[in-house]
């Protein structure tokens, strides 16, 4: 079955809008792994705009199952990664003026330069993940400087879908799987997201040899309406998983 990492950006980003503690996004990791992530996902970014540092301390010193840190590749962020000590760092584009990350890495342009923070984060024990879009140069690539895995950026999939469902399983579905399959052969375990939701996730779970879904804005949109408890778990249950005792109201369904 598919693994869920469960973002809790967004948790931080209303807290944000106060200035204050609440929501605690420790609190929302626990709830989150109660009702079935496999692991917790934060992008610490450079400006700071919803995780903060000291958010991602305390992840470390209180979650149950795993932590994937979403970072720039700079040497500020590997120092703070090589200090924390995450179960797997992801590498991803920024900008200061983007909403959400746009789109993959440019593993081929940016190859000289990725290649140290790769080293010495794997060399210290942390596997590394290139988050890239679902195309074969970047694919080879990122096997080719180094990381231990690849997260497939499914954006432009996601995007297509809520144009039309029917157009999003041709071209940008097939993309996601030939990607996912030249990954495996290249030894690259594979992880994907980016615009999943309860709805256009169901086709890509049969993606092959695909580990983990990293799925954060619509689990936390539809918490506001649910619960934080029943969203994870009703992701859990799209992804493939029995409906647990904990998923408490089969009408608490997400609005189609």
């Amino acid at each position: 079955m598919v693994l869920l990492g469960v973002n809790i950006d967004h948790v931080a980003t209303v807290r944000n809008a106060r200035g204050g503690l609440l929501p605690d996004p420790v609190d929302a990791a626990r709830i989150a792994e109660a009702h079935g992530a496999d692991g917790i996902t934060v992008h610490l970014r450079e400006d700071r705009r919803h995780i903060k540092d000291m958010d991602l301390t305390r992840l470390r010193q209180s979650i149950a199952t795993r932590l994937n840190l979403e970072m720039a590749a700079t040497p500020e962020m590997v120092d703070i990664a090589l200090d924390t000590m995450p179960e797997m760092v992801t590498l991803v584009p920024e900008r200061r003026q983007e909403l959400t990350t746009e789109g993959g890495l440019d593993v081929i342009g940016q190859f000289k330069r990725l290649g140290p923070f790769v080293c010495a984060l794997q060399e210290s024990g942390i596997p590394v993940s290139l988050f890239v879009d679902p195309n074969p140069e970047q694919v080879s690539a990122s096997a080719d400087v180094g990381a231990a895995c690849i997260e497939l950026h499914t954006g432009d999939y996601a995007h297509a879908w809520h144009r039309s469902p029917n157009a999003a399983q041709q071209a940008p579905l097939r993309q996601l799987f030939e990607s996912a399959e030249l990954a495996h052969q290249l030894g690259l375990m594979v992880n994907a997201g980016h615009g999943l939701d309860y709805e256009n996730v169901k086709p890509v779970i049969a993606m092959p040899h695909l580990h983990e879904l990293n799925i954060g804005h619509s689990i936390v949109a539809h918490a506001i309406m649910v619960g934080l408890g029943d969203a994870v778990a009703q992701m859990k249950v799209a992804l493939g998983a029995p409906v647990s005792h904990q998923w408490r109201s089969e009408s608490k369904n997400p609005a189609r």
